[in-house]
């Protein structure tokens, strides 16, 4: 479990160095993840140590929203003051995310047209012809 959690550490860390260094808006521990997960398709020597206590951290994921709420409710004139463009922002989003799950999801549920040839029988029956 400590094993783990260094690794994690370590990941975010290297992601804050990166988006501390280029100035870039992705928070540190959003281009963490996004390194982790580049590494894991690469090289899944680290997901038998990790997959343990992560499968154990996602059981208690709603924790996490504990914060955002707190800011929520820390910033709630804010949010009665502007909540007319949260609003829209949040229907354009939704849709906008509706929308490209079912282009998607319509794209990956095609169905080829016909049975598709196969190698070894069309090598095979060429042979016979000639």
């Amino acid at each position: 479990m400590l094993q783990t959690f260094a690794i994690l550490l370590v990941f975010q860390s290297v992601g804050e160095v990166i988006s501390y260094a280029l100035h870039l808006p992705v928070p540190g521990p959003v281009l963490g993840m996004i390194l982790l997960f580049g590494w894991l398709v690469f090289d899944d020597r680290l997901l038998p140590i990790i997959q343990g206590t992560t499968s154990e951290l996602l059981k208690h994921l709603s924790l996490l929203f504990v914060p955002a709420g707190v800011g929520i409710m820390v910033h709630a004139s804010r949010i009665e003051g502007e909540w007319f463009p949260i609003l829209i922002a949040l229907v354009v989003s939704t849709w906008l995310a509706i929308a490209t799950t079912a282009v998607v999801t319509r794209m990956l549920m095609r169905k080829p047209a016909g049975p598709a040839p196969q190698a070894a029988s069309v090598a095979d029956n060429s042979g016979e012809q000639a």
